[in-house]
């Protein structure tokens, strides 16, 4: 018979193991944030290394000794392991430690749920928190494991964990297919924005990265930001007006973390869709931190995981206000953005990621001086409500003489919904340029 769990255990005992294997390795100091954004009290840090883990309790027996003498002193009621453990180590640490165990992924599961707010992200959370789950239900109930048989003592035909696995299935089941129609309505809104030929710009990054400060930047949305990992879990749009792109739409996706739970992954899907499909990526770099590489390693690899790998990216390395360094652009060999210098707390370089942003979504500008008779108030009348004019006269003819500048794809729809024709505005030699005719009608 196992133990009586505790109501609570705030109270932690952690552990970390330094592994032969790099790819294994876990990070001790971002250990202790995901604990503390947990709402956890972390007691201590117990370390060690192995060439391997053991199969049965993770640990070697000298630090299950040495980790049981550490909650006696501490008085704690939980351990937390920086490492996935299987189902059955966590049942044998719990059985030898009598106390409550939690992994890495339990606990990001942990914040995950504390985080989220909206109904798809509460859907998603308690999607992953199940399947977590439906593989560690034995552990509360072990003395309803076997069914009793013999004359007597046969038992009713199904135990308890039967019926909790088969309403876990269910419950899973149910959840599927509300997040189906939640995904469904997520892609009648970005065809409805690709009708539209809205650009979509998504930030992506570690966690803890800024993106959302930088959000709050450069919009007027209110998302909440804090100095803890995963702050912020549901996605947020916000409709953003870029120089000669006009509308876009801006979207803050989840933080990604080194070794994120593939679950997760597989449950975060239709949120981290907008990534995949977006018109461009901004993937925010926390500048100062000193694992910075490694932490676009990890981005890059979920990128990679759901598809939008070969999504045209913009990097921005934020927090140049903690070592001092200038707001600058740096381009790539064809002269394009392609690192954005900043600082979103202290409002340093956002002019600078706005021409960027322009730059990178403006692929044709129409540029022009145009010669408007007077019939062609209409015209004139439509490139002032795009805000396209830069300036404006009249000669001795009362013909309007107009300076404008705006995306060629709204000047194009413009001239065919007034009915003009497209010809009268190019030269024939310049049609397949983005270079404008000055004054194509007389």
């Amino acid at each position: 018979m196992f133990f009586e769990r505790p109501d609570a255990g705030e109270t932690a005992v952690l552990v970390h193991i330094d592994f032969q294997d790099e790819q294994e390795r876990e990070d001790p100091g971002e250990f202790l944030e995901l604990v503390r954004s947990a709402g956890a009290e972390p007691a201590t840090l117990l370390q060690g290394s192995r060439r391997r883990p053991d199969s049965r309790t993770f640990i070697g027996s000298g630090k299950l000794d040495e980790l049981r003498e550490l909650l006696a002193v501490h008085h704690a009621e939980l351990v937390i392991f920086n490492h996935a453990l299987s189902p059955s180590q966590e049942r044998n640490l719990e059985r030898a430690l009598r106390c409550r165990v939690l992994d890495r992924t339990g606990l990001i599961l942990d914040i995950f749920a504390q985080r989220a707010r909206t109904h798809e992200g509460k859907l998603q959370v308690e999607l992953a928190q199940l399947e977590y789950m439906s593989t560690r239900l034995v552990r509360g109930w072990t003395h309803l494991e076997r069914q009793k048989g013999g004359i007597g003592l046969r038992g009713p035909g199904e135990t308890q964990l039967e019926t909790d696995r088969r309403l876990l299935r269910a419950r899973i089941k149910s959840i599927h297919k509300r997040l189906d129609k939640v995904r469904r309505q997520r892609e009648q809104n970005r065809r409805a924005r690709s009708r539209a030929e809205i650009p979509s710009i998504s930030l992506v990054g570690y966690t803890n990265a800024g993106k959302s400060t930088l959000f709050n930047a450069v919009t007027t949305a209110d998302v909440y930001v804090a100095d803890q990992l995963f702050a912020t879990l549901d996605p947020t749009l916000r409709r953003l007006e870029i120089a000669d792109v006009g509308p876009v739409v801006l979207a803050d996706t989840v933080g990604f973390i080194r070794h994120l739970p593939h679950k997760l992954v597989e449950a975060f899907q239709a949120t981290l869709q907008e990534a995949a499909e977006a018109s461009l990526l901004v993937h925010v770099i926390d500048a100062a931190d000193p694992d910075r590489e490694i932490n676009v390693s990890e981005v890059e690899g979920v990128l990679d995981e759901i598809g939008a790998d070969d999504v045209p990216c913009l990097r921005v390395m934020n927090k140049i206000d903690l070592f001092d360094s200038a707001p600058r652009i740096e381009r790539d060999g064809d002269g394009l953005p392609e690192v954005v210098w900043l600082s979103a707390r202290q409002g340093l370089g956002l002019d600078l990621l706005a021409q960027a942003l322009s730059e990178r979504l403006a692929e044709d500008v129409f540029e022009a001086h145009l010669t408007l008779l007077p019939e062609q108030g209409r015209l004139r009348a439509g490139l002032h409500e795009l805000d396209a004019v830069r300036a404006e006269r009249f000669d001795e003819q009362g013909r309007v003489l107009l300076e404008v500048r705006l995306p060629r794809r709204d000047f194009m729809r413009l001239l065919a919904r007034l009915g003009e024709k497209t010809e009268d505005y190019l030269l024939p030699e310049d049609r397949e340029s983005p270079v404008w005719a000055d004054g194509a009608r007389e």
